[in-house]
Order: C-alpha cells, then structure tokens, then sequence
C-alpha cells in the first residue's frame, strides 16, 4: 500500500468538502422543505441518475428516518408511470453533477405538466446549466475535479453531494425539533433503534 499517495487523495477529498460554497441557497432549500413538507404536508421527491441516483436514495430514507417524509423517484421510470407519485404540496430535490442529464431535465417537464408551480431544489457541479436555471434553490458543489485516476469516474463529486445531503438532513432535524423519542418510534430495531430509545428513556 502507498500511504502517502492515500493520503493525498483523502486530503483531496476532504479539501472538496471544505470548499463547498456556503451560500443563502441553503437556507432557501431548507424553507422550500419545511414549508412543503411540514406546514403543507407534502413531502420530499429526490431523483437523480446513476451514481447521483443512490445519493438520492440515501437523501430520502435518511430524511425520512429524521422526520421529513421523502420518497426517491427513479427519473426514467417517471417516464412509464411513477410520476404518479408527484402529489400537491410535495417539493423535488434533483442531484446532477454536470446539470444536463437528459433525463432529469425531462423530469422536470413531466412534474410541471402533472403539478404546475412544484418547486425544485438542485444538486450540482454546474450552476450556469438548464438544471440550475430551473431550480428555486441551487446548491453548488464547487465543481472539484474528481479523484479518479481517468478525472471521469463520480468520486470527489458525489462525495460533496453527499455531505450537502448531510447538511442538509441535519439542519432540518434541528428545525423541526427531532427528538431521540421521534428517532426510536421510527427505528424499531437494530442497534440504533436500541440505542435511541434508551436515549429517549423507553427503556
């Protein structure tokens, strides 16, 4: 093993992190989730394709896990039938790190056909592209140039989309006053759930 050549690249990784823009796009994202979410009662739709796609799985069920009902929606199977998910009230966060992915621009007409006026909160490494133009927040990744030994492979980028999500998740747990009581009624088994409910005095 070379460990001064991992070094560098957990460094590089963790300088993308540090360098991710702090703007008033994140709390504009966070109003748009608690006011559909929590005050209109609708919920988060998360999507994106490949690599962005599972960050997008994660982003849901983590919010949902800490309170905030989220579903992720695949955005090619939208396509033949699942946009049927897209309800009143609920707000989409879309993840592209280029900002031109077919078919999640595509998504976005498709939700605006089904629900006029649904707001969209974006993910990505390009905030001059027709993603984030259609975006009522925008939350930049600061484009770092990824770690793979080709610079093609989604590494250093999903890491910061990642950790946007995180931010994000947090920030919201903490809005809403989520509790250790809130996290084990929706955790009831596994060592968190074990965990959280003692926190919470269940046990």
């Amino acid at each position: 093993m070379h460990k001064q050549e991992i070094q560098s690249l957990l460094n590089i990784e963790a300088q993308a992190v540090a360098s991710i823009p702090i703007t008033d796009e994140f709390g504009k994202a966070l109003d748009l989730i608690y006011e559909y979410v929590h005050n209109r009662k609708g919920k988060l739709i998360t999507s994106g394709m490949g690599k962005a796609g599972q960050i997008a799985i994660n982003m849901a069920t983590t919010f949902s896990s800490t309170g905030t009902p989220s579903v992720f929606l695949h955005p090619s199977e939208a396509q033949h039938g699942d946009l049927g998910v897209v309800q009143e009230n609920d707000v989409m966060l879309l993840i592209s790190n280029s900002g031109k992915t077919r078919e999640i621009l595509e998504l976005i007409d498709l939700a605006k056909g089904l629900r006029p006026g649904i707001p969209f909160i974006v993910i990505t490494g390009n905030k001059e592209s027709l993603l984030a133009e259609a975006a009522s927040a925008c939350l930049f990744t600061g484009n770092p140039p990824e770690v793979c030994a080709l610079g093609l492979t989604p590494t250093t980028s999903t890491t910061t989309m990642t950790v946007i999500g995180d931010v994000l998740v947090v920030l919201m747990m903490k809005r809403i006053g989520f509790s250790n009581h809130d996290y084990a009624l929706r955790h009831h088994g596994g060592y968190l759930g074990d965990k959280s409910r003692k926190a919470a005095g269940l046990e």
